[in-house]
């Protein structure tokens, strides 16, 4: 094999010059566009880790939100419980204080009824001691069976009563 010097140097060059201005013009944009591929590559993939993060984020946000919920629901039922119960007791007690007051009112009725019959059992009995007064007056009886007449009836209108 034999080496042709001229012709190597005049390749030599040729490729050197073709290597050059595929530098410049092929390789250069080639690469700027393969490193702006990279940085959009790189972007998208932070992007994606900060989406990620976020919604893990909302995610946790969510949960605590949903056992807050639950928590407040919770509490509302428990509320509702005691308030109930509340109620209940209320009613139960007016009921008491009615039944209190009505009783104290009957009470009171009747012991206004005793006060006018025994009002009335007065009356009578002062309008029998003027009858029996006329009834002894009638017989003429003596002051000793007035008397015991007297007693007599008082002692059986006291007993009656």
């Amino acid at each position: 094999m034999n080496i042709i010097w001229s012709n190597f140097f005049v390749q030599l060059v040729a490729f050197l010059i073709l290597f050059l201005l595929l530098q410049r013009y092929a390789f250069k944009p080639l690469f700027g566009i393969m490193e702006k591929r990279r940085q959009m590559v790189l972007e998208q993939m932070e992007g994606a880790q900060k989406n990620r993060t976020e919604a893990d984020r909302y995610i946790e946000e969510q949960k605590q939100a949903l056992q807050q919920a639950r928590k407040e629901a919770f509490e509302i039922v428990e509320q509702a419980k005691t308030m109930g119960t509340k109620q209940a007791d209320e009613i139960v007690k007016a009921a008491q204080n009615e039944t209190n007051r009505l009783k104290e009112a009957a009470l009171r009725d009747i012991e206004a009824e005793k006060n006018n019959a025994v009002a009335a059992l007065k009356a009578q009995v002062s309008g029998l001691s003027v009858l029996i007064a006329s009834k002894i007056i009638e017989k003429q009886v003596d002051e000793q069976s007035q008397k015991q007449l007297v007693d007599q009836y008082l002692q059986d209108v006291g007993s009656k009563s």
